[in-house]
């Protein structure tokens, strides 16, 4: 059997996460504590935001620059719907998720042929665009005050004001493992792959018949989905909705999170926005010193492993001793490992 360790079979994978997500679970059992659970929260939210991210720059090599915009307006759709127009807090939750779904739509239509800084360029006023309706229109969004007293998501015969943050780490966590779910079935898919060839040989993938526009356009949009979804809950969560979130200190956040994790692993967020959380907290108190010790951090893990976290701990990973000729035609007859 040949071995590629960085593939891992449906099985294995599953299992993997199967393992992991009950390894989460348990925690609330070992920090009883209301602050721990809350910098858990923010680390699932904050990943899940990233490993979509993630999706868009890492696997299709799309800059796009306006990701954070489509959480922003899952934060503000969720908001609105509930606040000013009463609606159901779950159904709420649904519609904002579409709606930075088709935020998406109209965002990728001007890019769907263009490349590299014309990208960053559109998508990142994109972003801006979406932050200065937000203010203008502040009789709806509240302008530069945002909303708050956002109704959170209720769960029936349940108080999750006084559960010790209980009820919403679980929902937190179930977001964050289907989240991670469906963005890992689309990367695994056929589209996912002709994504990758679309990013890896552009000219290739064409003249093999995969369309450019379409691929990048269902790419954003599954990757907008689930940053609104996150945006949503964040809103739902903290119960407050600023324009904030369309500042660069969250976009640099959760970049950095994308990087340190790995570019094209979607796990690797999940560890580089607990790594990243966790320090910040840890260095609180050292000021402005703070930000410039994560940077280093980030600077030194980013030379010595160009992968990320991720390719630390594939580097990590014992490597099995490759076939001989004689061993491989032995072997030749074996299923593959993908």
């Amino acid at each position: 059997m040949t071995y590629n360790r960085n593939k891992w079979s449906w099985r294995a994978e599953a299992l993997a996460l199967a393992v992991g997500t009950l390894v989460l679970a348990m925690l609330p059992a070992v920090f009883g504590d209301t602050y721990t659970r809350h910098m858990l929260i923010i680390i699932f939210i904050y990943a899940l935001a990233a490993a979509s991210w993630d999706v868009s720059l890492g696997y299709a090599g799309i800059f796009n620059f306006g990701h954070m915009a489509l959480f922003g307006i899952g934060l503000y759709g969720y908001a609105i719907l509930t606040k000013q127009l009463d609606l159901n807090p779950w159904l709420a939750f649904v519609l904002a998720g579409g709606l930075s779904g088709l935020a998406a739509v109209l965002m990728s239509l001007p890019i769907l042929r263009l490349k590299g800084i014309y990208i960053v360029l559109v998508t990142f006023g994109f972003s801006q665009l979406v932050m200065t309706l937000i203010v203008s229109q502040s009789d709806i969004t509240g302008g530069t005050l945002g909303i708050v007293r956002i109704p959170t998501l209720p769960i029936a015969g349940h108080n999750l004001i006084r559960d010790g943050k209980i009820g919403h780490y679980y929902m937190a966590l179930t977001l964050l493992v289907l989240g991670l779910v469906a963005l890992r079935v689309f990367v695994r898919s056929k589209a996912g792959l002709s994504v990758v060839a679309l990013r890896d040989n552009e000219e290739y993938a064409t003249s093999r018949g995969i369309s450019l526009a379409r691929q990048r356009l269902l790419t954003l949009l599954v990757s907008s989905l689930v940053a609104g979804y996150a945006g949503a809950f964040y809103g739902a969560y903290l119960r407050t909705a600023a324009t904030d979130v369309f500042g660069l200190s969250l976009t640099t956040l959760i970049l950095s999170i994308v990087l340190l994790g790995g570019i094209g692993t979607i796990y690797g967020s999940v560890v580089a926005a607990a790594l990243l959380v966790v320090a910040s907290e840890m260095l609180a108190n050292l000021g402005p010193w703070r930000p410039m010790l994560i940077a280093v951090l980030i600077v030194v893990v980013m030379l010595a492993y160009p992968g990320g976290l991720m390719g630390l701990l594939r580097a990590a990973m014992p490597t099995r001793r490759q076939p001989t000729a004689k061993s491989g035609r032995a072997a030749s007859s074996e299923p593959v490992e993908t």
